[in-house]
């Protein structure tokens, strides 16, 4: 959790505030004195744990999966554009280069010794598996979905005990102890998504390329979305056609999910520059300040300047409002 030597030491306010990118951490400086385990002891799947403060709680991200127990405290979490309570027992799980932080609001004067239990792994041996296990694949749609943050409920007694069992495993027994807990949250249904919108429902290869271009180019360029009556018209479909189609695919109507992206772009705006929001309402594809102020506050559950307020504690340099 850490990118470069320099950034293992806490930075002051000032310079937290100052950075806007989530700094991605690098392999070769997890120190075991920060609660790594030792490289060379472990594959693919790396345990670690660490209380608070420190200085591995920063917005940061990096290319592993990080699967997230919080066992102390209370504040607020940040998954890419999300932001949200926590509390212990919070089980998420994290895709590769999705930032993230927890900050915690009711530390006591000496700290808490253990605050974080976390599991790394890469996905590349879980793909490589996949081909030559199709056991494996029964946990492919639980690491799409954690492209966007999943945070799970109903695990608060069930987690530690799945963590200390990979923990305390070595070789093909940690394999099958993390094989059990994935196996066990790819069949959980009682979850969220965080920070954005999961595709789901398509039924051959040509819808999933149909959906994946339209997705693409909303995402890519959300100021200048087409109607669904253009994208209908490009498919060859009905206008009631396609909004049935779409709202499969993604579970949104296709204004709906627009929208979503707009505000998710205008919360990456929010918080990597110092633009205007009146200014960042058209930069998004809004006419309208009065509806970008109400469908972002239906969507983040504040204002857009409350969201950059909080959004600034981030990395941990300001107080959060609870």
């Amino acid at each position: 959790m850490v990118a470069t030597h320099a950034s293992i030491s806490p930075m002051s306010a000032q310079a937290a505030g100052r950075r806007k990118a989530p700094e991605l951490e690098a392999d070769y400086n997890r120190n075991p004195s920060l609660g790594y385990e030792p490289t060379d002891e472990v594959g693919f799947i790396r345990c670690l744990d660490h209380g608070y403060p420190t200085p591995l709680a920063r917005w940061h991200c990096h290319d592993e999966y990080e699967l997230h127990l919080i066992t102390a405290t209370t504040g607020k979490a940040f998954v890419g554009d999300w932001i949200g309570p926590f509390a212990a027992g919070q089980l998420v799980l994290c895709g590769p280069r999705l930032p993230h932080n927890w900050i915690s609001l009711d530390v006591p004067e000496e700290g808490v010794a253990r605050r974080d239990l976390v599991i790394q792994f890469r996905h590349e041996p879980l793909e490589l598996a996949c081909k030559a296990i199709p056991e494996f694949q029964e946990i492919m749609p639980l690491l799409e979905r954690a492209r966007h943050g999943i945070e799970f409920f109903g695990w608060a007694d069930k987690a530690e005990p799945h963590w200390q069992a990979v923990k305390s495993a070595r070789g093909l027994k940690r394999l099958a102890a993390f094989c059990h807990f994935m196996t066990d949250l790819a069949r959980w249904g009682d979850y969220r998504l965080l920070s954005n919108v999961q595709m789901r429902g398509v039924e051959n290869d040509t819808e999933l390329d149909q959906i994946n271009t339209i997705v693409n180019r909303i995402t890519e360029n959300p100021s200048h979305s087409q109607s669904a009556a253009e994208v209908a018209a490009e498919l060859a479909m009905s206008e009631s056609r396609f909004s049935r189609f779409f709202r499969r695919a993604t579970g949104n109507t296709y204004t709906d999910f627009v929208n979503r992206v707009r505000i998710n772009r205008a919360c990456q705006l929010l918080m990597t520059s110092d633009r205007y929001v009146t200014n960042i309402c058209y930069d998004v594809g809004f006419n309208n300040v009065a509806n970008f102020n109400r469908r972002f506050l239906e969507l983040k559950g504040m204002t857009p300047s409350e969201f950059r307020k909080q959004a600034e504690s981030r990395f941990g340099g300001a107080p959060l409002s609870a």
